[in-house]
C-alpha cells in the first residue's frame, strides 16, 4: 500500500456530523461493504460545508477527505463535471482536469484500478446527495 494513501486518509478534519446539513446521503458499495454518509450545506448554488462519516477501508477513506476538503465552496455543476470526469480516471492518462481537482490524480489512476468502487464511493454518495 502507498503511504500516501495513508497520509490522506489520516486528515480527518472533516469526519464530522452536520446537523444543519441542506443534502444528505447514505451509500454502501456492494463488493466489499464500505459504508459511507455525506451531509453537505449548499448555499447559492454552492458547498460551503461537507461531513462525512464511514465504515471503509483506507482507500475509501483517502478519497472521502480530499473530496471533503476539495469541494467547499465549488459550485454544484464544477462538482457534477468532476465526478463524471473521474469515473473515466482509472482508463486515461489524457483526461484534462481544472488545476483544483489534479490532487486526485493520486489516488483515481491505474495503479488503484483494482480499489476503483472504493475511490468512487464518496463521488457517487455526494452525487446522490445533490441528485445531480
Amino acid at each position: 500500500m502507498d503511504l500516501r494513501i495513508l497520509e490522506i486518509a489520516s486528515n480527518t478534519e472533516n469526519n464530522k456530523v452536520i446537523n444543519n446539513f441542506t443534502h444528505k446521503s447514505k451509500n454502501k458499495n456492494p463488493i466489499c461493504g464500505d459504508e459511507m454518509e455525506i451531509s453537505l450545506i449548499v448555499e447559492n448554488d454552492k458547498v460551503t460545508d461537507m461531513g462525512y462519516q464511514c465504515k471503509s477501508c483506507v482507500y475509501c477513506q483517502a478519497s472521502v477527505s480530499m473530496l471533503s476538503q476539495k469541494i467547499k465552496n465549488q459550485n454544484l455543476d464544477e462538482i457534477r463535471k468532476f465526478i463524471e470526469t473521474s469515473e473515466n480516471m482509472f482508463e486515461s492518462t489524457k483526461l484534462v482536469l481544472e488545476k483544483k481537482w489534479k490532487d486526485f490524480i493520486e489516488l483515481l489512476n491505474k495503479k488503484n484500478i483494482s480499489r476503483k468502487e472504493c475511490l468512487l464511493l464518496p463521488m457517487r454518495t455526494v452525487l446522490k446527495a445533490l441528485k445531480l
